[in-house]
């Protein structure tokens, strides 16, 4: 899975916010209602627009920005 198929970033929505698939749901909602102690299955219950492969897509998303900030030499 490609998280770049999944994530999706317009100027026009959201203030230029990465989003899911072009919908008004943010990776940063998805990732902060996971870190709230949300499971998938809560988080789909909520937003049935979602899919499973959607909330890995956050993951991976993140999990890649954080790789590219921390190689940026200090």
């Amino acid at each position: 899975m490609d998280y770049r198929e999944i994530i999706t970033i317009e100027a026009d929505k959201m203030g230029g916010k990465p989003c899911i698939r072009g919908l008004r749901i943010t990776v940063y909602d998805v990732l902060d209602y996971l870190a709230s102690g949300m499971t998938e299955a809560d988080i789909l219950a909520d937003f049935p627009d979602l899919t499973s492969e959607d909330i890995r897509a956050c993951l991976a998303f993140a999990a890649d920005r954080e790789r590219r900030l921390s190689s940026i030499p200090a």
